[in-house]
C-alpha cells in the first residue's frame, strides 16, 4: 500500500468505529481480515495508528470541534506527530487510493497546529489527561497526587502478557517453546506463571499457542485467579466465566481436577471455551448457562462451594489502554447500571459459598464506585462475610510481597503494569 492508502484505511476505520458500538480491535480486526491482500507492515501500520489517533480523542476533539476523522487524523498528523504540512499534503494527493487533498479549513488547521498557534486556551485537565470530563473531579480527588501518572498509563498501549499452561509446561519449557517460535519474552514481576513478550506479535499461528502451552491473559487477570486458591476436590465456580480465560486458569491451577463450574448468562460466550479447552487439555470444567433466579441450580448448588469467583460485569476502565474508544462511550447512567447488575451479583453468588468458604470479587475497574463502595454495600447487606487482607491471602498463595496496601487488591497500569484490576476477598463465617 502507498502511504496515502493507509491513511485512507485508518480513516475508513476510524468513521466505522464512530458509528459501532463494537469494541474498535474487534472492528479493525474485521476491516482487515476482509482485506487480505494488505500486508504485514501495512495492517501494522494501520493498527498502531489507530489506536493512537484514539488515545489522542480528546486533544483531536478539542482541537476540531468534535470534527470528522478525516479532519481529526488531520490533526493528529500535524499536531501530535509534528509531520510537516507538505507530507500531510502528500499523503491527501488524491492519487490512486490516497485520501482527497486538503480544503482550506484542513490546511489552516495542520498549518496552526504545526506553528503552535491553534487556539490560545489551555486545554482543560480532562483533555490534557485524555480522560473523561464527568469523572475527571472525582478520581482526581481519589488519586490525588497520582492522578496525572495514573492516567498517564491508562493511555499507552498495553504489553502482550501470556499465563503459562501448567499442565502441559512450565515456564522455563514455555519460553524455550516461544524461542523456537521467533518470540521473546520475559517472567512478568508478578504471576509466577506469567510471561510478557519484548514485542507485540501475532501469536495464532505459533506452536506455543496452538498446542496449548500458553494462553493471552494479562498478568493483572492471572493474579485474581491465583488469589481464588482453587484446589483439587473443593469444588469452585466461576460466576461470570465470559469465554472463559480466568476459568482455564483455574482449571490449570487445580491440575484438572474437580469440581469447576463455569457459568454465566450467555451461552454464546460460554460455548467459545470449546475450542479453547480442547486446546488447552482440560476436562474438568462442567458449564451451565444461568437464568433468572428462579434457576433451580441456585438451590442445588447453595452454600457448598469453597470458592466463588465473581468478575464481575464492569465499565473497562481498568482496561482503557487495551480499548481507549470504550472509555468516551461510558456515561454515568451507564456506570450505575454496572453498579446495580454487580450488586445483584454479589447477593446471587454469595448464597453459593459454603460456611468457611470464600467470595472473590473481582473488577477490571479502577473506578471506585464499583469496587471499595461495592464492597462496603454489600458487607451492610451481609453480616455472614468478613474480609480477608489481600495480602494475607497473596502470601498463602503467590508467596512474595504484596503490591496493594489496605484490605482489599488495587492494580494499575502505573503501579503494577499490569491493566487496572480490584479484587476483594470474603469468606463466609462458619
Amino acid at each position: 500500500m502507498t502511504p496515502g492508502a493507509r491513511v485512507s484505511a485508518v480513516i475508513e476505520i476510524i468513521e466505522k468505529i464512530d458509528r459501532s458500538y463494537s469494541p474498535s480491535d474487534k472492528v479493525i480486526t474485521s476491516y482487515l481480515r476482509g482485506r487480505r491482500y494488505i500486508g504485514s507492515k501495512d495492517r501494522r501500520y494501520i493498527t498502531e495508528t489507530t489506536f493512537s489517533v484514539l488515545r489522542h480523542t480528546a486533544h483531536l476533539n478539542f482541537w476540531t470541534k468534535a470534527g470528522s476523522a478525516r479532519e481529526r487524523l488531520v490533526a493528529y498528523l500535524a499536531g501530535v506527530k509534528r509531520i510537516s504540512e507538505a507530507s500531510i499534503e502528500k499523503l491527501f494527493d488524491g492519487k490512486g487510493y490516497s485520501p482527497p487533498p486538503l480544503n482550506s479549513t484542513e490546511r489552516n488547521l495542520a498549518s496552526s497546529l504545526l506553528t503552535g498557534g491553534h487556539g490560545n486556551d489551555t486545554p482543560p485537565l480532562w483533555v490534557q489527561t485524555e480522560f473523561p470530563e464527568w469523572l475527571t473531579e472525582a478520581m482526581e480527588t481519589y488519586w490525588a497526587n497520582n492522578f496525572g501518572e495514573e492516567t498517564e498509563a491508562l493511555n499507552k498501549p498495553a504489553p502482550v502478557d501470556l499465563r503459562v499452561n501448567t499442565l502441559k509446561a512450565d515456564c522455563g519449557r514455555a519460553l524455550q517453546i516461544l524461542k523456537n517460535d521467533g518470540l521473546e519474552a520475559n517472567p512478568t514481576p508478578y504471576s509466577p506463571v506469567g510471561l510478557r513478550l519484548t514485542e507485540r506479535r501475532n501469536l495464532q499461528p505459533t506452536t506455543a499457542f496452538k498446542g496449548g502451552f500458553v494462553e493471552i491473559q494479562d498478568e493483572g487477570s492471572q493474579i485474581i485467579a491465583l488469589l481464588t486458591d482453587a484446589k483439587a476436590d473443593h469444588k469452585t465456580i466461576d460466576f461470570c466465566a465470559g469465554a472463559g480465560g480466568k476459568t482455564l486458569a483455574l482449571a490449570a491451577a487445580m491440575k484438572d481436577g474437580g469440581p469447576l463450574l463455569a457459568c454465566d448468562t450467555d451461552k454464546a460466550r460460554l460455548d467459545r471455551l470449546t475450542p479453547r479447552l480442547k486446546r488447552a487439555g482440560i476436562s474438568n470444567i462442567s458449564r451451565h448457562t444461568l437464568l433468572d433466579k428462579s434457576d433451580g441450580w441456585y438451590e442445588e448448588h447453595k452454600q457448598s462451594a469453597a470458592r466463588v469467583l465473581i468478575d464481575v460485569p464492569c465499565s473497562g476502565s481498568g482496561a482503557w489502554r487495551r480499548a481507549p474508544a470504550s472509555k468516551w462511550r461510558l456515561t454515568c447512567e451507564k456506570l450505575e447500571e454496572y453498579r446495580t447488575l454487580q450488586s445483584s451479583i454479589l447477593d446471587q453468588a454469595s448464597g453459593l459459598v459454603a460456611p468457611g468458604g470464600r467470595l472473590i470479587y473481582a473488577t477490571c475497574s479502577v473506578l471506585p464506585q464499583e469496587n471499595e463502595i461495592q464492597i462496603s454495600a454489600f458487607l451492610e447487606r451481609s453480616a455472614t462475610f468478613r474480609t480477608l487482607p489481600v495480602s494475607e491471602v497473596w502470601q498463602e498463595t503467590i508467596g512474595d510481597a504484596c503490591p496493594s496496601s489496605g484490605p482489599y487488591l488495587h492494580l494499575t497500569p502505573a503501579r503494577t503494569q499490569t491493566d487496572g484490576f480490584f479484587c476483594a476477598i470474603l469468606e463466609r463465617l462458619s
